[in-house]
């Protein structure tokens, strides 16, 4: 028997804008876009018997971003694409397909590493198996990277799919940033409740052989009698993970609610017209007038979902500090680009559209209220021969880490954010709309969880990198609340 493939469907979050190429600590940048083309289903094998769990099927695609890179120096890093898959049977609900640990194809000069629902646990196709894949050049290179025929094994059977089901399948794909494993330096630049500075070298929390702070106590920013935490389960930055490049465009989130039942969406939907939020809806059907601008309004349960939907999880405010700094030592009143220069952009031109820009020259962060209608297009501060502090770009090339609209990370000062395990989303949620993670801040609270890199309409404190203010009102929807996700390298 055969599959059918009804629609071929797909997905992509769109990136029209910017994007660093760091070919050195300060390097070009250049235009990026990301595309999936070509979606299909090949190879189907029912070996193991009719309607079988270890039945699979291969879907095949091309997926082609512009200025790709991976360098051996300086950073020392790549970009990836993180590819997952939904499916539906005969027009029902959209679910998450599982996939194998190996068996991907993957083109010349490319290299596939699966992310299992849990990294450190040996993969089953069942209780552990691929929620995506990360795709990235093999070796060094630059420009654009077109790689034609993926091919993605998905064990259909595991997921309960019956041989001669009638299915849909949607790829998507997101760019993310690898951040390699080692030693960083925490705190030590300044700002409120900061820590002290402390090298982080080793995956324990607590340890701080190098370092002259101890991540504890009322010095690093804690209740006296407080300390960091003590699993090693505990995200602590030294281990190697991905950061998604940008913020979470809206898009990206127009997506995300297409891709739920009626009542997730709704859930997960505000609709407003404030900090240019475009996102509508439709006779059922989600759409942007702004689709490459930063998704506002977003609360932390919103977030959640989607990190849960996408197979992602929360940032740690360590992974925050390291994603921002890499392997370079604190600068006091840093921003996320190591500099305590910002300047700010008063408006834009394009207003909305994919080559959205900065209407002054120079601008290289949207914040203080220069530009008092909202965030700006992810990205928009790179250009063709921008450096890094002129693109306000990170250590590693990740994109409005400071200003714009705020991040949100995982906290150390409170006992809800110390139990976070580094659980990633599964891809699925609960019926209501909301993510359904062991150990993730709870949703309706965010306990857990503070504000990192300021955003729009703060003033340069909050721009801080070592900033650790911010832990009131974390549930709402608010005018500069945004996102974005990681992933613990495989």
């Amino acid at each position: 028997m055969t599959f059918h493939l009804r629609l071929n469907t797909t997905k992509f979050m769109k990136h029209f804008f910017c994007t660093l190429l760091f070919l050195s600590l300060f390097a070009t940048t250049h235009a990026n876009n990301i595309s999936i083309t070509n979606v299909t289903l090949t190879g189907q094998n029912v070996a193991a018997g009719t309607n079988n769990a270890a039945n699979y099927n291969l879907i095949q695609f091309t997926v082609s971003w512009e200025n790709s890179h991976r360098v051996s120096f300086g950073p020392n890093n790549w970009d990836a694409a993180w590819l997952f898959v939904k499916y539906r049977v005969s027009g029902g609900a959209w679910s998450h397909a599982r996939l194998n640990s190996t068996g991907h194809i993957a083109p010349t000069g490319t290299t596939i590493s699966t992310g299992l629902a849990s990294p450190a646990v040996a993969f089953n196709a069942t209780t552990n198996p691929g929620l995506g894949v990360f795709l990235y050049r093999s070796a060094a290179g630059t420009g654009t990277l077109t790689a034609t025929n993926v091919q993605l094994r998905w064990n259909y059977g595991a997921n309960g799919v019956a041989d001669n089901s009638i299915v849909e399948v949607q790829v998507y794909g997101i760019e993310m940033i690898y951040v390699p494993l080692g030693a960083f330096n925490a705190g030590g630049s300044g700002g409120t409740n900061a820590f002290t500075s402390t090298t982080i070298s080793t995956g324990t929390p607590t340890v701080a052989p190098t370092g002259t702070g101890t991540l504890g106590g009322a010095a690093g920013g804690y209740p006296t009698g407080q300390t960091a935490p003590t699993s090693t389960s505990w995200p602590n930055g030294y281990n190697a993970f991905y950061s998604m490049k940008y913020e979470i465009s809206q898009q990206q989130y127009v997506d995300f609610l297409n891709n739920l039942t009626t009542t997730q969406a709704s859930a997960r939907y505000f609709a407003t017209t404030g900090s240019r939020m475009g996102i509508s809806v439709a006779a059922g059907v989600y759409s942007t007038s702004a689709p490459s601008v930063a998704a506002a309004y977003i609360s932390w349960a919103d977030l959640a979902s989607y990190l849960d939907w996408s197979g992602l999880r929360p940032m740690t405010e360590l992974e925050y500090e390291k994603a921002c700094r890499g392997t370079l030592a604190a600068v006091a009143n840093e921003c996320a680009w190591g500099t305590t220069t910002a300047t700010a952009a008063t408006g834009v031109t394009n207003a909305g559209l994919a080559n959205e820009v900065a209407s002054n020259a120079g601008a290289n962060v949207c914040y203080n209220s220069s530009y008092t209608a909202g965030p700006v297009r992810v990205g928009m501060f790179a250009g063709a021969a921008t450096t890094r502090a002129q693109a306000g770009a990170t250590f590693y090339g990740i994109m409005e880490m400071t200003g714009n609209i705020w991040e949100r990370a995982i906290s150390m000062s409170n006992a809800e954010g110390r139990s976070f395990a580094g659980t990633h989303g599964d891809g699925t949620l609960a019926t209501t709309g909301e993510a359904n993670v062991t150990s993730w801040p709870a949703n309706t609270t965010a306990v857990g969880t503070r504000l990192k890199g300021g955003s729009f309409n703060s003033t340069l404190t909050y721009l801080n990198v070592s900033d650790r203010l911010d832990l009131a009102d974390l549930s709402s929807r608010a005018v500069n609340y945004g996102g974005r996700g990681i992933r613990t390298a495989p």
